[in-house]
């Protein structure tokens, strides 16, 4: 196989209005390939930067009106992060792309735009072409910028391997190959970022092209709901402490395996972090490892707590016995720790005796 890409010069500024099918198809005819012919082939795929297809359909904001016209393309802040530039905020737009918000918005319907692109390419031209409209994105845990596919009529979005053989004949279980992000990848090469080239014709895939429109790059928008890293990381710390609370669970029943001395370090460590009156350290923790004392300390507890059921509650024994053996769970827990606060250690003095009783 060979794979061939070209840079259409000629197409010049667009502006809000004109007629990029014009203008591309008459790029077309000159585009120049390495053997010295010029021109389209059927099969050839039609590479177009998403920004001259957003200026054409007029979505071109003022800067007065960015932060609204951002906030109503955005369905979620995705990640925030302060630069010496200002703030980027990282969102998923209503098309299901992640990516830094600009000026210049996303055309409407991107997969819309690719196939009206491809329905008047292929009319001028009399080609059975494809279209992929690009726009460049970041990528988690890599550095730089590639573009990627936000529209496509015409080309396979994802080619899936899952079910078929390796080169060593294993069966592949994971691989669905970005076919139209590749494309998209191997056109901007030579588009480029600041060249005035926005177009590519790429050549050496008419088998990736289909008679049908097809789903669009839609199709390669993976759902949230499958979405591993939904968000950034101090968004996803910022939802755990929310969730900490809301998610707490009780305990019924414990393991025989011994809790590590340096975890219950760890977490009463976590516990003194909590507010205290007068900035004080009232809090005191005993940790009770020694079986027989626990059981001398539960022992007197059940007492003491069936002496008030059954002497001030008024309980019968049945009732009794039930809410009694709801403790017997600490019996058997592989660790105890005890919270005391110490109230000479976090209490103030006062002059007058109702203060001081508060405390």
């Amino acid at each position: 196989m060979s794979l061939q890409v070209v840079g259409l010069t000629g197409i010049g500024e667009i502006r809000p209005g004109d007629d990029l099918v014009e203008a591309i198809a008459a790029a077309l005819t000159t585009a120049p390939w390495p053997d010295g012919t010029s021109g389209v082939r059927d099969g050839d795929i039609v590479v177009v930067t998403s920004k001259i297809v957003s200026k054409a359909e007029g979505r071109i904001v003022p800067d007065a009106e960015r932060e609204a016209a951002l906030d109503a393309e955005t369905t979620a802040i995705v990640a925030v992060k302060q630069t010496p530039r200002g703030e980027t905020r990282i969102v998923r737009t209503r098309h299901g792309l992640v990516l830094a918000g600009h000026v210049l918005l996303l055309p409407v319907d991107p997969d819309a735009s690719a196939r009206a692109l491809r329905r008047g390419l292929s009319a001028v031209t009399g080609m059975s072409l494809g279209v992929i409209v690009t726009d460049t994105l970041g990528r988690p845990w890599r550095d730089g910028l590639t573009d990627c596919a936000i529209g496509v009529a015409g080309v396979t979005v994802l080619d899936d391997l899952r079910g078929r053989p390796d080169a060593q004949g294993r069966e592949m279980e994971a691989t669905v190959v970005a076919v139209a992000d590749e494309i998209a990848a191997a056109a901007d090469l030579v588009k480029g970022k600041s060249g005035g080239v926005p177009v590519a014709l790429v050549r050496g895939l008419a088998h990736r092209i289909t008679d049908a429109d097809g789903p669009g790059a839609v199709a390669g928008v993976r759902p949230l709901e499958e979405d591993l890293f939904p968000l950034g990381t101090e968004e996803a710390r910022d939802e755990g402490r929310r969730a900490a609370v809301r998610q707490r669970r009780t305990v019924r029943a414990f393991t025989d395996v011994p809790v590590d001395p340096s975890d219950i370090d760890a977490a009463i460590a976590d516990a003194i972090t909590a507010p205290a009156p007068h900035h004080s350290t009232p809090w005191r923790f005993v940790v009770l490892d020694d079986a027989r004392l626990r059981a001398r300390l539960l022992d007197a507890m059940r007492e003491r707590w069936i002496s008030d059921l059954r002497g001030t509650d008024g309980f019968d024994e049945s009732a009794i016995e039930r809410r009694v053996a709801r403790g017997d769970i600490l019996r058997s827990c592989p660790a105890l720790v005890l919270p005391f606060i110490d109230l000479d250690a976090g209490a103030h003095d006062y002059p007058d005796a109702p203060r001081t009783a508060a405390e």
